[in-house]
């Protein structure tokens, strides 16, 4: 065999604070109706039970200040989220208790979505991947290393459009925290470093249009600046 048929991309790479170094990304796992008043505005029951889970692909990571709208879609929704990295495999299932110690950086994001496809996926009871996983649907701040900024347990978490706040919580308002995700996800999957875990957004989710300003934070460890192109 003499090679590859052609150059493979390189897997998005997300700067850290403060550090010469990034974060290469394997996966992106998100979570879904994670904040209680999120799943009530989206009609959804608001129930312990287990994570609901989708993910996006690697390269659906977005780093420039400039965003493009997406095809195929006339309403697209922000979804402000922390984003968890990991640093390090998960060997097997986790117990309880375990999940944090595969933990190396926190970020904040944008789990963008393309709503009008989503409903009519839901309508249909068909997948819904088409309106979570396209290109550049996942803006991610740089990270910030935990030796920088420990673990966030109760942290404020923010976005405004053009000045104004459309999405505010606090971290300690999860349904499930970052340990029971990474639980749950590694009875699943098997977990890698570079790994990313969108963790669920607070209600105000809202269209996006061309042209607006977004700026979303996670209170001491991360902002994220843009536009829409």
């Amino acid at each position: 065999m003499s090679g590859d048929l052609f150059a493979a991309p390189q897997a998005p790479r997300i700067p850290l604070l403060g550090r010469d170094s990034t974060f290469p990304v394997h996966r992106i796992y998100c979570v879904g109706r994670n904040f209680a008043d999120h799943a009530r505005e989206m009609g959804a029951p608001v129930e312990r039970g287990t994570p609901t889970i989708f993910m996006k692909p690697a390269d659906a990571v977005h780093l420039s200040p400039e965003l493009p709208y997406p095809s195929g879609t006339q309403d697209l929704h922000h979804e402000v989220e922390m984003v968890v990295a990991l640093g390090r495999d998960a060997k097997g299932v986790l117990k309880p208790g375990e999940g944090l110690a595969l933990v190396c950086a926190y970020g904040v994001g944008l789990d963008l979505t393309r709503r009008d496809l989503q409903a009519i996926a839901k309508e249909k009871r068909l997948p819904w991947d088409v309106s979570k996983g396209f290109d550049a649907s996942a803006p991610v701040s740089a990270l910030r290393h935990i030796d920088d900024c420990g673990h966030s347990g109760d942290a404020a978490l923010w976005l405004e459009i053009n000045g104004e706040r459309r999405q505010t919580s606090r971290l300690s308002d999860m349904i499930f925290s970052v340990d029971d995700v990474l639980v749950y996800l590694s009875g699943l999957f098997q977990l890698r470093a570079g790994d990313l875990i969108f963790m669920g957004t607070p209600a105000g989710v809202a269209a996006l249009k061309p042209g607006d300003r977004y700026h979303a934070v996670l209170e001491g460890v991360a902002e994220l600046r843009g536009h829409v192109a």
